[in-house]
């Protein structure tokens, strides 16, 4: 078990912002999840103690969530999520996770400057399979890697405005599934040994008290002011995820 006090005054609000996303609110803030604990450990090892705690928030967030979610849109997601994971595990050793972070900044910056500058319209489109394989798939594969699936999952299904409860509990089954299925190659790479497992179960405590916040401040935000927030949030964590990923690419 990790006993460094520096970790955990960056690993329990870094447990706590996850824990509100997988509530709902501003689903963004997971992304924080990984960059915020590589500030004291490496990124790797963040991605490994966070997954059972994901795994354990999972539980309480399909609770809350159990009977809202878009079926439809799930049965393209989580196929395409399926070969992202894939993709991630064979090429583990040969893709670097800064280049994911700038990638996937790059991606989530662009989504929200098309969305307040209006480069077009943004209508609240229906479930679309090859939109919905493509962003599957790219969801998989950035979770695999830092479980910063977030941002792409919000691309997809942002535009169609589903109703706030409708839209998270969709995102609660889409990645209780995808991360159930990152357990078997997170353990084939020696990310979840004794010493990250262990972490975990300290941190796990934290995990019910800030999704059943999350999911409380779902009910009492707005539609408007629940979306409004949540590009916000994806527009701050791409940029956190370009800084890093640049700093850790200047820095090799």
């Amino acid at each position: 078990m990790i006993t460094d006090p520096y970790f955990y005054a960056a690993a329990i609000p870094a447990v706590i912002m996850v824990g509100l996303a997988k509530g709902g609110f501003v689903g963004a803030l997971a992304m924080l999840g990984v960059p915020l604990m590589a500030l004291v450990i490496s990124p790797v090892q963040a991605a490994g103690i966070l997954l059972p705690i994901l795994i354990a928030m999972d539980v309480f967030a399909l609770w809350v969530y159990r009977r809202v979610y878009h079926l439809a849109n799930l049965k393209i997601l989580i196929p395409a999520a399926i070969l992202g994971i894939a993709i991630g595990w064979l090429t583990a050793a040969q893709v670097s996770s800064a280049h994911v972070k700038i990638i996937v900044g790059v991606i989530a910056l662009l989504f929200t400057l098309d969305h307040w500058i209006g480069w077009r319209a943004d209508r609240a489109n229906g479930p679309n399979l090859a939109k919905g394989a493509f962003w599957g798939a790219i969801a998989g594969f950035t979770s695999f890697v830092s479980h910063a699936g977030g941002a792409p999952l919000h691309m997809y299904l942002l535009p169609q405005r589903l109703e706030p409860r409708l839209f998270v509990g969709t995102g609660v089954i889409f990645f209780t599934a995808v991360n159930w299925i990152k357990v078997i190659p997170y353990a084939a790479l020696g990310q979840l040994d004794t010493t990250n497992l262990m972490t975990s179960l300290v941190l796990a405590p934290l995990a019910p008290l800030a999704i059943f916040s999350g999911a409380w401040l779902v009910k009492v935000v707005k539609g408007d002011t629940f979306y409004r927030l949540a590009y916000i949030g994806i527009f701050v964590i791409s940029l956190k995820l370009i800084w890093d990923g640049g700093q850790a690419v200047l820095g090799t």
